[in-house]
């Protein structure tokens, strides 16, 4: 792949764009955009070349949610989170473990998840109240994870569990066909992004061996903060900043096309030029900063982390300002659902909530700011 985010946005048009609409009326997984997204090979993205794979990193990543999500806000984020866990294995998994998984995904098309959020502990997923009892090679699992983005539908889930180490916590592979994984599906009724298949899986009894554990004992704190976290919230930045710039292009489009009697449009009335002048500002800024965080993590910079974080909390907030915008540009259009825009907001309130939310990573951002420990 040349050009990722160009490569990403001719794809989506012709692979993701059928299924957009049906995947938010009906609640829908996008499988057959999944199903796409392996034969062109954008699951193994991030897949070292030695596997399989293109070997890209943090940027070609925050490109290609960018794109996807230009076009269904749903297809990106669920596509975002497989890129995470596959970078997990890429840094910390044994070559076993990796050759075993990236098989699978490059000659299978299949996908991977995280499953790492519980009921009490909200968002600091980090935070995990499950039960891992080690014995010898073996370790059992007991507990329950709360909004599992993809369940049921990827073939492999990341889960944070306690470690032998006091304090420590490891991050483990459980394959779909684990005994004892199960998912709780008629649970999710999210006000937006409404085909994410996010649910609470059930662990109970679930038996691993060794091999599955992603890199050595007790590193699983190491992993959320150094990989996790920066491919994660580059992502929904990502992921958000390509919702706004979709709302831009329905707005616009709808300003230009909506004609008058007198033969002239929406977009010849002042307000709404203001409106959409707005809308591409914000909309354009959320990707600058996002494409701009993603370059200086990937390179290692000392400000990195205050950018990925700036742009994460930005793009969240610009894409719920665009749409309340462009719902007053689309008019009574938008608001009977003739135009996706009110999808398109719907998805945007999800980004200033999800784990960590916007809140959380402002104290974050100040932190980061000011010499200070995270979390």
């Amino acid at each position: 792949m040349k050009d990722v985010y160009q490569e990403g946005k001719d794809f989506a048009k012709s692979c993701i764009l059928p299924y957009t609409d049906r995947t938010d009326e009906e609640s829908r997984f996008p499988e057959e955009s999944f199903k796409k997204l392996g034969e062109h090979g954008f699951l193994k993205l991030l897949i070292p070349e030695e596997y399989g794979g293109y070997g890209r990193g943090l940027e070609e990543h925050a490109k290609a949610c960018l794109a996807f999500a230009e076009t269904c806000s749903t297809t990106a984020l669920c596509y975002m989170m497989h890129n995470v866990a596959v970078m997990c294995l890429v840094t910390h998994g044994s070559d076993e473990l990796k050759k075993r998984v990236f098989t699978d995904i490059v000659e299978n098309g299949t996908f991977m998840a995280l499953a790492y959020s519980e009921f009490g502990t909200g968002t600091h997923f980090y935070i995990t109240e499950m039960t891992a009892e080690v014995n010898g090679d073996k370790t059992t699992f007991n507990g329950k994870k709360s909004m599992v983005t993809s369940a049921a539908y990827a073939s492999y889930y990341l889960v944070l569990a306690p470690s032998v180490e006091e304090g420590q916590i490891n991050n483990w592979v459980f394959p779909l066909e684990s005994e004892g994984l199960s998912f709780g599906l008629s649970d999710w009724n999210g006000l937006g992004m409404r085909g994410n298949s996010s649910c609470p899986v059930l662990i109970n009894q679930v038996t691993l061996d060794s091999s599955y554990r992603i890199g050595a004992e007790g590193s699983g704190q190491e992993q959320v903060f150094n990989v996790v976290a920066p491919f994660f919230i580059t992502g929904l930045g990502a992921v958000y900043s390509g919702t706004a710039l979709h709302m831009f292009e329905v707005a616009s489009g709808h300003a230009v096309d909506r004609k008058y009697p007198d033969g002239s449009s929406l977009s010849n009335i002042e307000t709404v030029q203001i409106h959409i002048g707005d809308i591409y500002k914000n909309a354009s800024a959320a990707k600058a900063i996002t494409l701009e965080a993603a370059r200086a993590g990937a390179n290692g910079e000392a400000d990195a982390l205050a950018k990925i974080l700036s742009a994460r909390i930005f793009a969240s907030e610009a894409a719920i300002e665009c749409g309340r915008l462009a719902m007053r540009v689309g008019g009574g259009k938008a608001y009977n659902k003739a135009l996706p825009l009110e999808r398109l907001l719907r998805d945007a309130y999800a980004g200033q909530i999800m784990a960590p939310s916007a809140d959380v990573l402002s104290v974050w951002l100040g932190k980061a700011l000011t010499g200070q420990m995270i979390p």
